[in-house]
């Protein structure tokens, strides 16, 4: 029963519980009498956990493969099955969109012994900017900037912000990862940049893919160590703290290490190949004749 849907028994669940499984069980006379606890033993020892959740996707980008490699093989510092030179970088970049500005109505209290730190609930809203990044994914160098919105302009400060600085200026090529959003998307936004800095390359990734894009590791720090707790007076505070953690995290930090090779992403898409099949095989078996 705990491996069945909730909506498969009737019930108006999303998802079990223990408790709701032990009530479950008892109305259907599976068991007189259990309790939830021993639901909990039981699923504990078949490692069964039906509270829990995770999403996925299908792939739908015919070309998933070759975006894919591409952009792992510039993480191994390898284009086109060349080697890239130590005057080439590669960088990822993106948009965090909507960092809220959240005045609490009451300070924040410092955490002390056996207590964490409260956060009021209530707040006032003073704005929501959006945080572009640029992460020199071989050297953990970062270049950001907020604006008020996204698009394409914004996304373009942020590419000369970086590129007018050396050693970017005058390298010989410079590779910018970024995802299919609206701001660099297409062969027109390739264009675009080749033609503000034509040593500079932009490579899309996949589809529903920016898990390729290291940016976005950078944005899970600064969400953990700049935004939660999200409490800023204004935008200007907003802006400045961003500013300083970029300088404190560029004075110390290291590339990510990313293990996940184009022997991997293999290993994956045959899984997903087979996953695939085996389930149109189980659909078309269980149409009527």
């Amino acid at each position: 029963m705990a491996c069945q849907l909730p909506a498969e028994t009737g019930a108006p669940l999303s998802r079990w519980s223990c408790p709701e499984l032990a009530r479950q069980a008892m109305s259907r006379g599976i068991a007189a009498s259990v309790s939830a606890s021993t639901v909990r033993r039981w699923l504990d020892q078949d490692a069964i956990k039906p509270w829990q959740h995770r999403s996925w996707i299908f792939i739908t980008d015919p070309d998933f493969r070759p975006k894919a490699a591409r952009v792992l093989d510039l993480y191994a510092r390898s284009w086109d099955g060349e080697p890239i030179g130590a005057d080439e970088y590669v960088i990822s970049a993106d948009e965090k969109t909507s960092i809220q500005a959240r005045c609490r109505c009451h300070p924040m209290l410092a955490p002390g012994q056996a207590r964490a730190m409260r956060v009021n609930h209530t707040y006032g809203r003073g704005g929501a900017p959006a945080y572009l990044a640029a992460y020199d994914v071989h050297h953990a160098k970062v270049f950001g900037r907020t604006e008020a919105r996204t698009g394409i302009e914004p996304f373009m400060a942020l590419v000369a912000q970086a590129m007018s600085q050396e050693p970017y200026a005058s390298a010989k090529r410079v590779f910018w990862i970024v995802d299919n959003g609206s701001s660099h998307r297409g062969t027109k936004a390739a264009d675009r940049l080749a033609a503000a800095f034509p040593n500079a390359v932009l490579v899309h990734t996949p589809v529903h893919a920016s898990w390729l894009n290291q940016v976005e590791i950078y944005f899970s720090v600064v969400q953990r160590k700049v935004v939660s707790p999200n409490d800023f007076t204004n935008l200007t505070q907003v802006r400045d703290r961003l500013r300083d953690f970029e300088d404190r995290y560029n004075a110390t930090a290291q590339p990510f290490q990313w293990r996940f090779t184009t022997s991997d992403l293999d290993d994956l898409l045959a899984r997903l190949d087979r996953h695939t099949t085996d389930h149109q095989e189980e659909s078309s078996a269980a149409q009527p004749a």
